[in-house]
């Protein structure tokens, strides 16, 4: 639907009441809703080194403009060549356009568009936003600060990606049964304690309901496998994703790198 609240207003009480209180005040609240920006460039891959080279030099400049929070490309699973950049707004939409109307002011800005414009061949923003459960539930990283010296050292991010079927209640029946399996699935046994949720997040502007995951495994593929046979033996999360499957019309899972200067790797 056009967003999760819209959604829940003609949800039967009985499903909006799996929502625990926190959860449904974050939903309903009439304060500023936090964004997360999704940015994807594709490059043609001829390109790829010299972009990934300009842009790690101006690095530190979009640091100091917008709150970046991840950078990275795929390695495998889907289309390569994809530069997939994060950023989180505490300020909403009016944090987003203060901010990128200022980076638009910078002569270092756009001294870095002038090289690396030439590399880039199509680019698509979609503005998305956490699930409540990123704050309630332990464990969970969320993209509101950075992150620092999490642990391994192959780090890979996995973005696991939902297209659901139309509806308005749809994502947030999605949310619901997420959220009550999450849990099992994170104490899992034999989960590697490398693994960890970043975040979870659904579409507001752009590809409508669209779910997607994004999974840290910090020893690399070897964590990944680690931690999925291990959710596999976790009952509640098998019955959630059951309920989950007949809500999904597609389901893609793809491993990235994150670049040297994303702040979460």
């Amino acid at each position: 639907g056009d967003s999760c609240v819209s959604g829940l207003m003609r949800l039967p009480g009985k499903i909006v009441r799996k929502f625990s209180k926190t959860t449904r005040n974050a939903l309903f609240s009439t304060s500023v809703q936090p964004i997360v920006e999704l940015r994807e460039y594709e490059i043609p891959p001829q390109h790829a080194v010299s972009y990934i080279q300009s842009t790690a030099r101006a690095a530190d400049v979009r640091k100091s403009l917008v709150p970046l929070r991840l950078f990275s490309t795929p390695d495998t699973g889907g289309q390569l060549h994809i530069a997939t950049h994060a950023y989180y707004y505490g300020g909403g939409h009016e944090e987003r356009d203060r901010k990128r109307g200022s980076m638009g002011q910078s002569s270092d800005w756009k001294a870095y568009l002038n090289e690396c414009r030439p590399f880039m061949q199509t680019q698509r923003s979609n503005i998305l936003v956490e699930a409540p459960l990123v704050n309630e539930t332990e464990g969970v990283l969320g993209l509101s600060s950075i992150h620092e010296n999490l642990p391994g050292d192959d780090c890979i991010l996995e973005f696991r990606r939902y297209k659901l079927v139309l509806g308005y209640d749809t994502v947030p029946k999605f949310l619901s049964l997420y959220e009550a399996g999450l849990p099992s699935k994170l104490r899992a046994e034999g989960t590697d304690p490398t693994t960890s949720l970043v975040t979870l997040l659904h579409c507001d502007v752009g590809r409508l309901n669209e779910v997607i995951e994004i999974w840290r495994h910090g020893n690399g593929t070897a964590a990944m496998e680690k931690s999925r046979t291990a959710a596999r033996a976790a009952t509640e999360w098998r019955t959630a994703i059951a309920s989950i499957a007949p809500l999904a019309i597609e389901f893609t899972s793809t491993i990235h790198r994150p670049a040297a200067f994303s702040p979460l790797k």
